[in-house]
């Protein structure tokens, strides 16, 4: 099927793909530590698309200044955001808790977006921004069980990986939207990795219970998340304005809602339900 079809079809799949990354998590922190888990991921995704790249030819940036920003642009979206998430839930902040302070993103994009990337963001825009952040809350309010008894030490790390996704995004806007996709994850993921693994030899103990759980986590977070829902993410950003992509992330907890009710049977309430329904709202107004 010609790639211009699906086109209308990547955001669907890029919210669907991206709120499937609590099942990896779930599985797979139980047996490892955060930092080590998300090391071992960008290992895998490099060493399964090395071979892809050279056996396909696939072009490097001619300009290394490109190397440099598709890095930073990485090491913002990647280590910063992911290790940040992961870091808070590993320390105890609950996941409600962590799905409403990475929530601000689109609301910060949108404030961000009209002085460093000249995209205006009209009345409705706002509205929808508004009411997707509302939604986001009704969804997960349920799940932030305990959020005033929350320390510092939980909450900082969602707050880097707050500011990892929105400037990570927005700068991948700015001075790097387009690049070769097979290159590109090499040149994102490798940072990531030196990066983390610095973190890794410094605060964790790198150890591993390498059991089928796991293994199945990691291969799901390698080859739906950091190859799937990360092209997706790319392509998202090079064709839409920042506001558009930022949008899209309010639609995650309400599809990982929905799949954790279908999967492991999470209470679904009529406060979560009215809030899909507003977060939808909000979206589609907000990309208009």
């Amino acid at each position: 099927m010609p790639a211009t079809l699906l086109t209308p079809l990547y955001p669907l799949l890029f919210v669907l793909l991206w709120s499937t990354g609590f099942i990896g998590a779930k599985f797979g922190l139980p047996h490892t530590e955060p930092l080590t888990f998300l090391l071992i991921r960008y290992l895998w995704v490099i060493g399964l698309m090395l071979p892809v790249v050279f056996l396909t030819r696939a072009p490097w940036p001619q300009d290394k200044k490109q190397w440099l920003h598709i890095g930073i642009s990485g090491l913002l979206v990647h280590a910063t955001y992911l290790g940040g998430v992961f870091t808070a839930i590993g320390k105890g902040l609950p996941a409600g808790a962590t799905a409403l302070i990475v929530g601000l993103q689109p609301v910060i994009t949108g404030f961000i977006a009209a002085p460093w990337l000249g995209e205006k963001v009209q009345a409705k825009q706002w509205l929808g921004l508004v009411l997707g952040l509302v939604g986001t809350w009704l969804v997960v309010s349920h799940k932030a069980v305990g959020i005033a008894a929350v320390t510092l030490t939980q909450v900082l790390p969602a707050i880097i990986a707050l500011l990892g996704i929105t400037l990570g995004t927005l700068y991948q806007k700015k001075y790097c939207p387009r690049f070769d996709l097979r290159t590109g994850v090499i040149l994102q993921f490798f940072p990531s990795a030196v990066v983390t693994g610095l973190l890794v030899w410094l605060t964790e103990t790198a150890h591993v219970e390498w059991v089928a759980e796991f293994m199945l986590a990691l291969a799901w977070l390698v080859l739906v998340l950091s190859f799937g829902a990360i092209t997706l993410l790319n392509l998202l950003i090079r064709s839409g304005s920042a506001v558009n992509v930022a949008s899209l992330f309010y639609l995650t907890p309400s599809v990982t809602a929905l799949i954790a009710w279908v999967m492991f049977g999470e209470v679904l309430t009529l406060w979560g339900i009215a809030g899909m329904l507003i977060a939808a709202a909000g979206v589609y107004l907000a990309r208009r």
